[in-house]
């Protein structure tokens, strides 16, 4: 059950929304294809590079922790 287990919750979808920037665009500024960037944003990927974190951030003018979010396990 996903609730039951710790994990980490992107938000990249908010934060596209709330910028008003297409995820088209966003893979084009940060050099990635638009699949990886799907993949990335519906938390199905393995992990991140800091790179890539950083350019998200540049273009977004946000900070890690707006599109990364830590969600405890609620069973212990």
């Amino acid at each position: 059950m996903r609730g039951d287990i710790t994990m980490i919750k992107v938000n990249l979808d908010k934060i596209l929304l709330d910028k008003k920037v297409s995820s088209k665009y966003l893979a084009q500024q940060i050099g990635i294809t638009p699949a990886n960037l799907s993949i990335l944003k519906t938390g199905k990927a393995h992990g991140i590079r800091f790179n890539t974190l950083e350019k998200i951030c540049s273009v977004l003018e946000c900070q890690p922790g707006d599109i990364l979010e830590y969600i405890p396990n609620k069973s212990g």
